[in-house]
């Protein structure tokens, strides 16, 4: 019963809409059966129903939207981008894009993730244990590859996953 609400609200940006399925299970197998040690997130329709809440309740598109920076064809400045959801939220995201493609000059935000403390309250993402630096570290999804935005580069908010 969550499949709709998934499909909209955490699409998989980088496969075809036949894959949509492997991406939500590695999300599961990565990140679900680590948070499934706690009671409100023990199961995959608890996990998958709490980020969708707690998405609902961030509410990412009206923030940028205050800010002036929309889902277009237009470009941004990373720089505006990060600074616009630190001041709004109070903690830093960590924010992965795809590297612009031959020929272009800007890069595309691929994903925006906000990091929560076990108690489910947002925590500044470069917060983290054992001074290992994950925000360096890119996620690799197929052929794709999401890493850390460039600060200097032009950047696509795209308008909807193609």
């Amino acid at each position: 019963d969550l499949m709709s609400d998934m499909r909209h609200y955490w699409p998989d940006v980088l496969h075809s809409s036949l894959n949509r399925t492997q991406f939500w299970k590695h999300e599961w197998d990565k990140h679900g059966t680590c948070a499934a040690t706690l009671e409100v997130l023990n199961s995959q329709k608890k996990y998958f129903g709490k980020a969708l809440e707690l998405y609902q309740h961030v509410d990412l598109n009206s923030c940028l939207l205050k800010a002036g920076i929309k889902p277009s064809s237009s470009y941004y400045k990373m720089t505006a981008i990060k600074e616009a959801l630190t001041e709004f939220y109070g903690v830093t995201p960590k924010i992965q894009c795809l590297p612009p493609e031959e020929g272009e000059k800007a890069q595309t935000i691929g994903q925006i993730e906000f990091c929560f403390t076990k108690e489910l309250q947002l925590r500044n993402c470069t917060a983290l244990k054992g001074g290992s630096n994950a925000m360096q570290a890119p996620l690799k999804l197929g052929t794709e590859e999401l890493s850390v935005c460039n600060d200097t580069l032009p950047t696509y908010y795209p308008s909807e996953v193609q």
